[in-house]
Formats: structure tokens, sequence, C-alpha cells
């Protein structure tokens, strides 16, 4: 499969890398953040490779995770227009997939949900939440009771208490969902992992040890491979699920996240003791990789998955 990117994906690429580096109000204030919104509801219609376009130079610079646009596809490809209206109108939307392991699942009857769901990044903040529950999908505004959580990248996080809140169905179908979401966490940690490799690769052609720069070393540059070989396989199955969203790439995708997890092990190994200092740009890379692996629960869940598709 090609998947080089059309003309406007790149423009798009383009705007969000000055945009990025200026932090997330800009993306915000230029509209970035609402591109997967059909245009009646002031978007610009775009899907999951556009989603991915930006998340990818989100993950690039270790910025907070960008919940309100994976929210926006989501409302966009399977929401009625005036739920794609109050989308638009939220400052912060949320993703509340997963119920805490041992409770019992969300459960929605005559438009009201019960349950909890948790980790579910800015869920305190959320003006709406997209909550997946037995029946489906489902619309609700916020604010909803929070119990907070504490992340690794220090970005706002809680378990969300539903006890009877109404809530509108936006689909029956939750997998969507779900793939969608999968698909942005693996396009973040691209870019991630792109992010420190460039990072690193700098940092060891400049630093001398006995006379020699880092990069001279056979040793080192076995490392600095095997960090550039996962960032290709991530890149290629982080495309190839945003390109079609089917179940296996996605989980396939995902899987390779937590492999570049154990990638910026490597890169803070090149660094030495600067790689753990909280000051320097690849704590932020190392904390978010970290939690993206997290929210999708693993390489070993992915595996199982994987196993259950073929």
């Amino acid at each position: 499969m090609d998947f080089t990117l059309d003309e406007t994906q790149q423009d798009l690429r383009t705007l969000t890398k000055d945009l990025a580096d200026r932090g997330e109000e800009a993306l915000r204030e230029a509209g970035v953040l609402g591109i997967c919104l059909p245009e009646p509801a002031g978007g610009a219609g775009l899907g999951p490779v556009e989603m991915a376009v930006v998340l990818r130079e989100v993950g690039a610079r270790a910025l907070p995770a960008l919940p309100i646009l994976t929210s926006t596809l989501t409302i966009a490809t399977y929401g009625s227009a005036a739920q794609q209206e109050r989308l638009a109108a939220a400052r912060v939307a949320a993703l509340a997939l997963d119920d805490p392991p041992g409770s019992p699942p969300t459960t929605a009857r005559d438009g009201l949900l019960t349950g909890r769901k948790r980790g579910v990044p800015y869920g305190e903040r959320a003006d709406v939440v997209l909550v997946a529950a037995d029946r489906g999908l489902y619309l609700v505004d916020g604010p909803v009771r929070a119990i907070p959580e504490f992340t690794s990248t220090g970005e706002p996080s809680a378990t969300l208490v539903f006890d009877g809140t109404p809530a509108e169905l936006v689909t029956e179908d939750t997998g969507g969902a779900r793939r969608i979401f999968a698909a942005a966490v693996a396009a973040q940690a691209s870019g991630v992992l792109a992010g420190a490799l460039e990072l690193t690769t700098g940092y060891i052609k400049t630093r001398r040890q006995f006379g020699r720069a880092l990069a001279e070393f056979q040793a080192v540059t076995m490392q600095i491979a095997d960090v550039y070989v996962a960032s290709r396989a991530l890149d290629a199955a982080m495309w190839s699920a945003a390109w079609g969203l089917d179940d296996k790439d996605v989980a396939i995708a995902a899987f390779h996240v937590s492999e570049a997890f154990r990638a910026l092990f490597t890169c803070q190994h090149l660094h030495g003791g600067l790689g753990l200092d909280v000051t320097y740009p690849l704590h932020r890379s190392f904390a978010h990789a970290k939690h993206l692996a997290q929210s999708l629960g693993g390489a070993d869940a992915q595996l199982d998955l994987i196993g259950a598709l073929l």
C-alpha cells in the first residue's frame, strides 16, 4: 500500500509543525482540532489519515494528548448533525471507553448510564464525553462526577462515575470508536518515537567520549539502528491502521506502540544520566510513550487480540 501523503495532507503536516512548536493553544486557535468535523459543523470534513498527520506532529514534540480530535472524528463518523454541532461548541471533549478491572460493565437503560470509566484523559474538564456502554456509544454533557487519577505525563485524567446520568445514543456499535482511539494513540506514539530518535541521533553525533563521538562506536550505532527499525515499523503499522481502520491493522499498530516504549529505554541509555533529567526533552518523550502504551493495555493484550482476529 502506498502511504504517500497527498498535497492537502502535506500542507496540514507543515501547518501542524509550525503551530505545534507554539503549543496546544495555537493548534486550537487555528481550528486544527476541529478538522474532522463536517463543514456544516465548522470543520473541514477530514478523516483518520488527517487526524494521524496532526497527532504524529503533536507526539514528535511530546505535547499533551488531544482527545477532542479523536472525539470529533468519532462524532463525525457516527453522530447526527445536532451531535456534531454540540461537539463543535465544546472546548474540551473526552472519550471514555474502558471499565475498571473487576467492576460491572457500564450499562445504558432508558437513556441513563450507570457505571464507571477509568483513565479518561481530561475527563474532569470535559464539556462533552463519549461513553461506551453495553448498548452502544453515548454522548453525555459535562461536567460528570470524576475521581482524579495520576498519569506519567502529568496530564489530567480521571475515573468518571455515572449514576443514572442522562445520555444520548450515538451508535449501537462501539467498535468503530475503539479503532479510532487506538489509531490515534498509535499516531501520537509514532511521533513521540520519531522525536526521541531525532533527539538521540543528534546527541550521539556531538557527545564525545574517549576522544571520539559516541556515534563512532559500533555498539552505539547498532543500538540507534534498533530504535530506527522500531520507529519505521511503528510508522508503517500506524499509517496502515489510519488508512483502513481495519481491526487487524489497528491491533498490529497498537502492538507496535508497546515496542516503541521499549525503544525509548535505548534512547535514555544512549543519553546516559542526561536521559533521566526532567529538564531535558527526552524525559517528556519517555513519559508520553509509557502513558500511550498503557492506554492500549500493553503488548500482551494486543497479541491476544491479533491471535483472536487471525
